[in-house]
């Protein structure tokens, strides 16, 4: 028994984990494409677009608590081989998608000055970053649909497939960033809103194939029906499960913010090298976001069929499997730190601070591994929502930011203690997780009660 519950544990790792954590990977490419880039024309393009960039980090909030909702109730239907709720829940966690995306894109293209504001005083920072949002605008309401036609293809057999459709896009972004940003092939050389451009058009691809895709035999589809009259009982249901979760994203959101807020008022060289750091933090956790979006796929599925001790199974081996990853995954950040620092375009003073954050950074994936897989993953496939609102805004609202500020503003601690302060959040949150985890509130069949 054992034997066949390690093949069939393998098994749906290989299927789901690593074509997730490539597509993590992928999308992370973009990002460093972007910063290495506008890096090689002006550290001053780096900095401005890492700022804007906040922006697109705040609307992927909104955006992961939407697929994490989702995610729940699907992964468990269709475990329990209920394709139409899946339908069901596809249309109410579309219509919602859109309209939040609709918000960002206004804010964006109408209001780019206002919101620059936000992370920064430097005028030259605001302009560039200003003109980067008016022309990456649209490619949020392009990005809000097909994010969640990828999510629910994840969490309905074909995880390998969206890989491949997410990871195209990144490639054609990439490719168009180079020729826009330089002006290649006789192409205008657009520089940051060649980056801009870029996007909104890899985006559109990208939605383009996945709704042609979703209109094949077997796929979950969109139906015109269910878009216009969503199930009241799932959307109910939805809204219950996906409320903590954005409560969670949005208070782990504006602190992760507030600390680009922080960093942004230290100086540009502080900007650039941060904005280094979370390029290479970022590729290097490919794997252990993977591993969080695979678990609670994994997990939610047994959970949906009856399986509860499987799943209670799986979730022991997954949180195992968690901390291993996260220490390759700091080891394999501090043997490319010689690279990265060789090819970052950065002054003398900015460098200096990439190298140190780089060895903070090592430390810290062991526990963003740990917490994405359980918090994200595990406990959510359960319903268990809440656990993370509460742990996020203590660790964050109640030690990490309000450290950061007066380290910064108040103390006026050098750039690399301020850093240090800021990146404890995920570290502080190990202990709570783990008793959590220990209770077995996730251990929860969701789709009983709504049958």
């Amino acid at each position: 028994m054992n034997k066949s519950l390690d093949q069939q544990f393998m098994k749906k790792l290989a299927a789901l984990v690593f074509p997730i954590a490539f597509q993590q990977f992928m999308l992370a490419l973009v990002s460093a494409s972007d910063a290495i880039m506008l890096g090689m024309l002006d550290q001053g393009y780096l900095s401005a677009v890492s700022l804007a960039g906040q922006v697109q980090f705040v609307f992927n909030l909104f955006l992961a608590a939407m697929t994490i909702g989702a995610s729940m109730l699907a992964a468990q239907y269709w475990g329990k081989g209920d394709k139409e709720s899946v339908e069901k829940i596809f249309a109410v966690v579309l219509r919602i998608s859109f309209l939040v995306s609709l918000v960002f894109f206004i804010g964006a293209v109408f209001l780019p000055e206002q919101v620059m504001r936000i992370f920064t005083s430097e005028e030259a920072l605001i302009a560039g970053g200003a003109g980067y949002l008016r022309v990456v605008g649209p490619s949020y309401i392009l990005c809000g649909v097909s994010q969640i036609y990828l999510c629910i293809m994840k969490n309905s057999g074909y995880a390998a497939k969206s890989s491949v459709i997410s990871s195209s896009a990144v490639i054609l972004n990439i490719v168009l960033n180079a020729v826009l940003i330089f002006g290649l092939w006789n192409a205008p050389r657009l520089e940051i809103a060649g980056a801009a451009l870029a996007t909104v058009t890899a985006r559109a691809a990208e939605l383009v194939w996945v709704i042609l895709d979703s209109a094949k035999d077997g796929r979950i589809k969109a139906r015109v029906s269910y878009l216009l009259h969503p199930d009241k009982i799932l959307r109910r249901d939805f809204w219950k499960y996906t409320t903590p979760v954005l409560g969670n994203e949005i208070v782990w959101g504006c602190g992760f913010t507030m600390y680009s807020v922080i960093m942004g008022h230290l100086g540009s060289d502080a900007v650039a090298a941060n904005s280094i750091a979370n390029i290479a933090k970022n590729l290097i956790s490919c794997f252990c976001l993977g591993l969080g979006s695979g678990a609670g796929i994994i997990v939610g599925n047994e959970l949906g069929a009856g399986r509860l001790e499987k799943a209670k199974e799986y979730g022991r081996r997954l949180c195992r499997l968690s901390v291993a990853g996260g220490a390759v995954s700091g080891m394999i950040l501090l043997a490319a730190s010689p690279v990265i620092l060789a090819f970052a375009n950065l002054s003398e003073q900015a460098g200096g601070y990439l190298q140190a954050m780089l060895v903070m950074c090592s430390y810290y994936l062991i526990g963003k591994s740990v917490n994405g897989t359980t918090i994200a993953g595990i406990f959510c496939a359960g319903g268990d929502s809440r656990f993370g609102f509460w742990c996020d805004t203590v660790t964050m609202w109640c030690i990490t930011v309000p450290l950061g500020f007066i380290a910064a503003f108040w103390l006026k601690l050098p750039v690399t203690a301020v850093y240090f302060i800021v990146n404890l959040d995920e570290i502080v949150k190990l202990p709570a997780v783990y008793r959590n985890y220990k209770k077995y509130r996730w251990v929860k069949d969701l789709t009983v009660k709504m049958s």
